[in-house]
């Protein structure tokens, strides 16, 4: 599913035009990735939470040439699926 299926398939659900929809997803998409970015987490019960995480410095190789690299270390964003949405993708799995 792209952004356009989904916008979609939140204006059905919602019964809002493609429009409004298109705009309070893409609202909600830039305030998650603004949030994000400033350190903050974003927790959505049920859904999943969005969050920055550390990337130690690590060393890598150059895959053309084999020669050794050094990665610096950087900010990622990350995302952890709440308890469920993992039970709505896998009913049967326990943990």
């Amino acid at each position: 599913m792209n952004k356009g299926e989904l916008v979609d398939a939140v204006a059905q659900k919602a019964s809002v035009t493609k429009k409004q929809a298109d705009a309070v997803l893409t609202a909600a998409l830039d305030a998650i990735v603004d949030a994000v970015s400033g350190g903050d987490k974003v927790t959505l019960v049920g859904f999943g939470s969005f969050e920055s995480r550390e990337r130690k410095a690590r060393e890598g190789r150059n895959p053309k040439t084999g020669a050794k690299m050094d990665i610096p270390a950087t900010k990622v964003p990350a995302f952890s699926a709440g308890k469920l949405f993992k039970e709505k993708v896998s009913p049967g799995s326990e943990e």
